[in-house]
């Protein structure tokens, strides 16, 4: 199956746009997912064997099954997973211009779907044409 009959393609047909492009500064967080039970055996491989210590942030919503590590300059994010056919595991990137990606992206016919404020940054996410999550974020200063 080639490419173009996965995805339909829709050009930009919005010429008043001006000339965009996504303004890409670095990975922010991957998120991965473990079975919905097994807090307890996510936690004793990503703490006792892989050495991580979890975010302990009063201000951020907790969030049922979800735990975050700090590795290194980005974030390592665990959620239950919701056993849906869209996993919700993604990469989440960081941008400088996140309304012109919204602007570039819709102008394409892609969906954008706005999610959750997390204190101090503005967020939303898309699919590829293969339904991998793809989650671009601005932070605020």
């Amino acid at each position: 199956m080639k490419f173009a009959e996965i995805w339909q393609y829709k050009p930009n047909l919005n010429f008043n746009l001006p000339d965009m492009k996504i303004d890409f500064k670095r990975i922010d967080h991957v998120m991965l997912c473990f079975p919905e039970g097994k807090e307890k055996e996510a936690r004793g491989f990503y703490e006792e064997v892989l050495g991580l210590e979890e975010i302990i942030d009063p201000e951020r919503p907790h969030l049922r099954g979800a735990i975050w590590y700090q590795m290194g300059n980005i974030q390592l994010h665990l959620m239950t997973d919701q056993g849906s056919n869209a996993s919700e595991r993604h990469p989440a990137f960081e941008v400088t211009n996140l309304e012109e990606c919204r602007q570039l992206l819709e102008s394409h016919g892609i969906s954008v779907k706005n999610l959750t404020p997390i204190i101090g940054r503005t967020r939303f996410s898309f699919r590829d044409p293969f339904e991998n999550r793809i989650e671009l974020l601005q932070y605020h200063n």
